[in-house]
């Protein structure tokens, strides 16, 4: 009987430690949800605007149309459109459909781009050409005793002996000692004397100078 006792007591000590240790055991608290980052309440600052792609500038060596040059402007299958056009002192031409439209200070690849965007409201893929007929705006001036005086379209970067190769050898009467280039600088004429022989021989390079447009070359 003493047996059955103990063994009873002995199961109920044993029943009783698991529950002792539930209740000191700390209950588990539910883990707190993460809010969400708060949304920034800001305004969304305006896109920055593209910046604006500035004209492109003539590359060395293209001719640049100005007053008084011809020009011979033809649209594809619009003969009504094309046509030969003179430069105005203003530095525009008059096209139909289009009015007047700045031509001086382009070249002929701008122009033609500027002429077939102003079309396209008029034409359907209009196809523009544009041909530089004569170069009226840029001459230079070969006076005296040369083979051919008188005006010559200036090419570009033409220089002082290209220009006397174009207009011919100095005669046989020709006082190349007194040669000279006259500039009009800031309004006023400038004489720029010219060392012929020294520029045949190599020895003076310096006065191979570029010209600009309007210098005169005078072989006395």
């Amino acid at each position: 009987m003493k047996k059955k006792i103990a063994l009873a007591m002995l199961a109920m000590a044993l029943l009783s430690v698991p529950l002792m240790a539930q209740e000191k055991e700390p209950a588990k608290q539910p883990e707190a949800k993460k809010e969400a980052p708060a949304a920034d309440n800001k305004p969304a600052s305006a896109a920055t605007p593209a910046a604006t792609t500035p004209a492109a500038q003539p590359a060395a060596g293209e001719y640049v149309i100005g007053p008084e040059d011809v020009l011979h402007i033809s649209v594809w299958k619009e003969p009504e459109l094309s046509g030969q056009v003179s430069v105005r002192p203003d530095g525009k031409v008059s096209l139909a459909l289009l009015d007047d439209i700045q031509a001086a200070g382009s070249t002929a690849v701008q122009l033609k781009q500027q002429i077939t965007e102003k079309l396209k409201q008029y034409v359907t893929d209009p196809r523009v050409t544009v041909t530089i007929v004569q170069m009226n705006s840029r001459r230079i001036f070969i006076m005296g005793e040369v083979s051919r005086p008188g005006a010559f379209p200036m090419l570009p970067n033409m220089t002082l002996m290209q220009a006397l190769s174009a207009a011919g050898s100095p005669s046989p009467y020709a006082n190349i000692k007194k040669m000279y280039l006259l500039r009009n600088v800031d309004g006023k004429p400038v004489k720029m004397p010219i060392n012929y022989k020294a520029l045949l021989k190599g020895d003076a390079p310096q006065q191979n100078i570029p010209l600009l447009p309007g210098d005169t070359i005078v072989v006395p």
